[in-house]
């Protein structure tokens, strides 16, 4: 039986609304997550039907208006959500992520109100499923130097280029699109399935994120109505805020993946008996686990303050970068140890160690690498650019 850790009481700090929706998403990933991930992700394959399941529980958009579909919470909550869908496994979450923080979002603050009910209502239920065009093979770390272009001609935009790790790509009913227009500037525009020269083959024989969707976009004279560019945004300063609102996403959800290793460690060496007595009675286990619930909570409190900050619209870029960066290096450094715990049945699909493990792998090169954000916290700090 999970029990999740909260070593400061950061429970006194929710809502009831927030703990709630949290026993609501955690009951789900245990009844409908839990008992397939593993085989999904030996197999390579993600869990479509999982898609629909989201949207019934809210998990899509959450703090998005109940007008479109959303549950019309705050940032604590979508952060909450993050935590549980990780605990169950990075690729739920990030499926979650991308469809809230990365398409749903982009499209409610840059969108027009028809977009917003053309597109919003459908996404928040899971009927449609969203991607997030903005990574290119030559160019991750630095965006403004992107390739994909459109060009007016007159009653349509006529769009080329390529887009590569685009989470659920293959199945993507709308793509949030960024592009250069004829005068480089950087524009959104809302490419759909079945628009001729849109092509979204998968990326398989991954280590990393095996029960996600991943896949490139691929445009070839794509035609795409004018009615589908993003008018209320110009330039990098839109992809990058959707950016925040999925790192400072992925800063809770990271927690959860940790929790889950905590938890299964601390269980297994009490019951795992070596010398006849717990392995949890030894000097290094102890170590481990005392170290790991530090992090966690130091993480808890982290992701907390800035959901708080994200409330009233105070928290800055850095801030999110920060938290991004912390809690998924913390999750990845207790997934690598808990597995020590466990021994060789750490690497077994009997517990989710290695699982966790790979996924965060990813995680913490995604929505910004581990190195950039160093960068980001640096040139905050001293107010010199390391880039470039």
């Amino acid at each position: 039986m999970y029990k999740p850790p909260d070593y400061l009481l950061v429970d006194e700090l929710l809502s009831e609304e927030h703990k709630i929706i949290r026993s609501a998403v955690r009951d789900w990933v245990d009844r409908s997550v839990k008992p397939i991930i593993e085989n999904a992700a030996q197999n390579h394959e993600f869990p479509i039907h999982l898609i629909k399941e989201m949207g019934s529980i809210g998990a899509f958009g959450p703090y998005i208006p109940q007008k479109y579909g959303g549950a019309g919470m705050d940032q604590v909550a979508y952060g909450i959500i993050m935590t549980e869908l990780e605990r169950g496994d990075s690729a739920i979450r990030s499926a979650a992520s991308v469809q809230s923080s990365l398409v749903m979002y982009p499209i409610y603050a840059f969108g027009d109100e028809a977009q917003r009910m053309k597109y919003l209502p459908k996404l928040a239920s899971g009927e449609w499923v969203g991607a997030f065009g903005l990574t290119e093979p030559n160019h991750g770390s630095d965006p403004g130097s992107m390739l994909t272009r459109f060009e007016d001609k007159g009653d349509h935009y006529l769009l080329n280029g390529s887009k590569m790790w685009i989470t659920n790509s293959p199945i993507a009913d709308v793509s949030v699109v960024w592009a250069k227009d004829e005068t480089g500037v950087v524009r959104g525009l809302l490419v759909e399935k079945g628009m001729a020269g849109l092509s979204a083959p998968e990326t398989k024989n991954k280590w990393s994120l095996r029960a996600s969707l991943t896949g490139e976009l691929v445009f070839d004279n794509v035609q795409v109505p004018k009615d589908n560019l993003l008018p209320n945004v110009k330039g990098l300063k839109g992809p990058l805020k959707c950016l925040n609102s999925a790192r400072y996403g992925i800063a809770w959800g990271a927690i959860g993946a940790a929790m889950d290793c905590y938890d299964v460690a601390l269980r297994y060496a009490m019951e795992r008996k070596q010398f006849d007595k717990p392995i949890a009675s030894f000097q290094l286990q102890q170590k481990k686990l005392a170290e790991f619930l530090t992090e966690i909570t130091k993480a808890q409190l982290l992701a907390w303050r800035v959901g708080m900050l994200r409330n009233e619209n105070r928290a800055t870029p850095a801030q999110i970068s920060m938290a991004k960066r912390n809690n998924v290096n913390m999750a990845l450094q207790i997934a690598r140890e808990s597995r020590q715990i466990l021994g060789a049945m750490g690497i077994t699909g009997d517990f989710p160690m290695m699982r966790h493990m790979m996924n965060l792998e990813s995680v913490i090169t995604y929505e910004g690498t581990h190195d950039i954000h160093l960068l980001i916290t640096g040139f905050d700090v001293t107010g010199i650019s390391a880039f470039g």
